[in-house]
């Protein structure tokens, strides 16, 4: 996604004089409504990836899709598994992006989540292995957790 669509609010003012707090009601209410206007603008590779594993409902994992986690919006979600896959695409290579990634990572990790990433073309022309990858994941950490 463009900088514009980052899936990510910013902190919360630090409460020095001239900022106003923003409360966290405030930020869950924004988080939830970015994350429900992107349900409606998926990308291809977040459609294809999404028609894959919404039926692994059925088999004992539940995927959610741009799912809110903290002030940050995960591609998708797997909560038996605490695991976020995110798709990125080539805006993700530069500078900006590398370190944004990093840090939203770094806080994920800090939260219990494995993190997947996959480019968005290896989800549009390999999507079975992408699926597989993220399965077997998912499988494991579900089973680790029990």
């Amino acid at each position: 996604r463009p900088l514009s669509q980052r899936s990510a609010l910013p902190a919360p003012p630090s409460g020095g004089a001239r900022d106003t707090p923003v409360s966290s009601r405030y930020l869950h209410d924004m988080v939830n409504h970015l994350a429900r206007a992107n349900r409606r603008r998926m990308t291809d590779a977040e459609m294809r990836l999404w028609f894959h594993l919404r039926p692994m409902r059925a088999h004992g994992l539940a995927f959610r899709r741009q799912s809110p986690i903290g002030r940050y919006i995960i591609d998708v979600e797997c909560r038996k598994a605490i695991l976020c896959v995110e798709l990125v695409g080539a805006q993700h290579a530069m500078t900006d992006d590398l370190a944004y990634d990093a840090e939203r990572t770094a806080w994920l990790t800090a939260q219990g989540y494995e993190v997947l990433r996959f480019w968005n073309q290896d989800v549009l022309r390999r999507t079975d292995e992408v699926v597989g990858v993220i399965l077997d994941t998912a499988r494991r950490r579900a089973k680790e957790r029990e």
